[in-house]
């Protein structure tokens, strides 16, 4: 699946990564997995690496319905969310820029655009990771893929 992610709970933190084409089902698929699984917590922060997409479903209102839905789980959780998203790319920009909008009415998410992989750690108090080592899987540290 072109959507991968890992929840640190010892840390509050979920590591998403696209590569290839991102679709919407596999957000969709992805979302849903994340918000059932037991280390789930409102709050979490989010590190959102679209650094290896090379292209995006751009059905707009589907996305629109997407996001208001995720909007509703958000926003009926009373905490607040940091969503960094990493975008070094003309394309990865385009899609975290459709992401950062959708967000603009919904107090409950604060989303930041970084173009740099370290800065965007760096806004999330990973100063000593990498996007990789922090989906890597290790001993002690409970997580999903």
């Amino acid at each position: 699946m072109p959507v991968r992610f890992r929840i640190l709970p010892d840390r509050g933190l979920v590591v998403v990564r696209y590569t290839g084409h991102a679709a919407i089902d596999d957000t969709m698929r992805a979302t849903r997995a994340y918000v059932s699984h037991p280390h789930y917590a409102p709050g979490q922060k989010q590190l959102v690496d679209f650094s290896a997409i090379t292209g995006y479903e751009k059905d707009y209102v589907r996305f629109m319905q997407m996001q208001a839905e995720k909007a509703g789980r958000f926003a009926g959780s009373g905490t607040q969310s940091l969503v960094v998203y990493i975008a070094p790319t003309p394309i990865s920009q385009e899609l975290a820029s459709l992401f950062f909008k959708s967000w603009n009415d919904v107090h409950a998410v604060v989303p930041i655009v970084q173009d740099s992989e370290t800065e965007a750690l760096t806004l999330l108090g990973e100063t000593k990771e990498t996007v990789d080592t922090l989906l890597m899987p290790t001993s002690g540290r409970r997580a999903l893929q």
